[in-house]
């Protein structure tokens, strides 16, 4: 049974910081693939559990211990459900990039010859190989980049095409017998196309190579149930899900955390301590060592019930709307070009772009100056933007809270942005442009 329409005004009302304006204008927030707002559940549900309910968790014997640790496993089993997993199944981190980090770590524990005797399975050898495509988050290229240097792994990339679309014949091409790791984005938070996560799986898995998804970009917007999507290992980020910094999640198949070694060790992580030998508690405890996340694993909980309560069909509807409206209305701006221009492709609504003539730091300045909150740079995934032939550009990314009066709004903004800065598009304005994108480089953000 489909979920009713999503009434955007009452969501809207659930955000306070939605009714804030900015230079003057009401705020129209389109940056939420960076970072998304927070409804007041979420607010209240990390303050109430601080004041109402705080104590150390899977430690004390005393009431509010034991209540404390009962609302954080119980906020372990929302999350899990949220993505179709189980409590089990589901480790904490402090976000998606510690998430990728801990299984790099692991897998480099295991060549090291640490961990537990099943973890040898994960051992490299010098010349294994580890997949990633071009269109990867920084985050989901820098562990990987790293591992191969620690254990003489080779670092392979999957091409993307020119429209911006995962080339799979090419995937077919890299990942064979000497693949180890395949890691790759669910949704690209440069291009906002979903990629064919079975079709990876499927070349991955006849090889044997772990299969490691970045579902950063996907977890708030469509109905997720990573088991069903056949991968090994994924992660995702609570503050881009309505829930609180700090706070994220590594869901793993049960056979694969088990065998898996620990990547950060002390307190909270183990059953036995002696100066001989120490022996680990089994996931996912193995891999939470320390001072847990605790108030913003019960907040991240709130945010789930919030965005189940929605209805994920109905949220996932509503954004797929305002992502053709702003695609459609960019695409048809002269002067602007959008990257991943894949057509057909499933998207979310999030959309990269460039403007001729005018570097993507006063594109985002002036539609700052009209309201309008966007991304600019290369959005921490400068190797994509190399690909594509460009060094930065503005990122508009709606989510449940967005309307179309807001989208249209940027679309207005953007369509005044050549004619403000005086570019005409002629052949000597860009190459004035093209000198002033090399000396913008150096303020590059990530």
């Amino acid at each position: 049974m489909s979920s009713p329409a999503l009434d955007v005004a009452a969501v809207r009302a659930d955000f306070p910081l939605l009714a804030e304006s900015v230079n003057g204008a009401p705020l129209a927030y389109l940056d939420s693939a960076a970072t998304s707002q927070k409804p007041r559940v979420v607010l209240d549900a990390e303050r109430d559990f601080l004041e109402r309910s705080n104590a150390a968790v899977h430690r004390g014997a005393h009431t509010l211990a034991a209540e404390a640790t009962e609302l954080y496993e119980d906020a372990r089993a929302a999350v899990a459900g949220f993505v179709g997993a189980d409590a089990d199944d589901l480790v904490w981190t402090h976000g998606a990039t510690e998430g990728l980090n801990l299984v790099a770590y692991a897998i480099g524990n295991a060549t090291a010859g640490r961990g537990l005797p099943e973890s040898a399975r994960f051992a490299l050898q010098p010349g294994d190989e580890l997949v990633v495509t071009e269109a990867e988050h920084h985050a989901n290229i820098v562990p990987w980049q790293e591992l191969a240097a620690r254990t003489g792994a080779v670092l392979r990339v999957i091409r993307i095409r020119d429209d911006g679309s995962l080339d799979l014949d090419h995937a077919a091409e890299v990942i064979g017998s000497r693949t180890r790791v395949v890691a790759f984005t669910h949704v690209s938070n440069v291009l906002g196309i979903v990629n064919p996560v079975a079709e990876i799986v499927a070349l991955a898995q006849p090889v044997g190579a772990l299969t490691v998804l970045d579902a950063c970009q996907s977890a708030p917007h469509v109905p997720l149930d990573l088991p069903g999507l056949g991968v090994d290992l994924a992660v995702f980020s609570g503050h881009k899900m309505q829930g609180p910094y700090g706070i994220g999640g590594l869901y793993g198949r049960r056979e694969v955390l088990q065998a898996l070694p620990p990547f950060l060790t002390g307190g909270s992580m183990i059953t036995r301590v002696t100066f001989e030998r120490t022996e680990f508690l089994p996931p996912p405890q193995r891999f939470e060592a320390g001072t847990q996340p605790v108030s913003q694993a019960i907040a991240l909980a709130a945010a789930v019930r919030y965005l189940d309560g929605l209805g994920m069909d109905a949220v996932h509807a509503h954004e797929k709307e305002l992502e053709r409206r702003l695609r459609t209305g960019l695409g048809a701006i002269d002067g602007v070009r959008l990257l991943g221009a894949a057509d057909g492709a499933e998207r979310v609504a999030l959309q990269s772009f460039v403007v001729d003539g005018v570097h993507a730091h006063d594109v985002g300045q002036f539609l700052d100056s009209r309201g309008v909150a966007v991304r600019v740079g290369h959005h921490c995934a400068a190797p994509v933007h190399a690909r594509l032939g460009v060094t930065a550009s503005v990122r508009a990314s709606a989510a449940l809270y967005n309307t179309a009066d807001e989208v249209d709004r940027m679309l207005d903004a953007v369509s005044g942005v050549r004619a403000f800065f005086g570019v005409s598009g002629s052949a000597e304005d860009q190459e004035v442009h093209h000198a002033c994108d090399a000396l913008s480089d150096r303020r590059e953000s990530k």
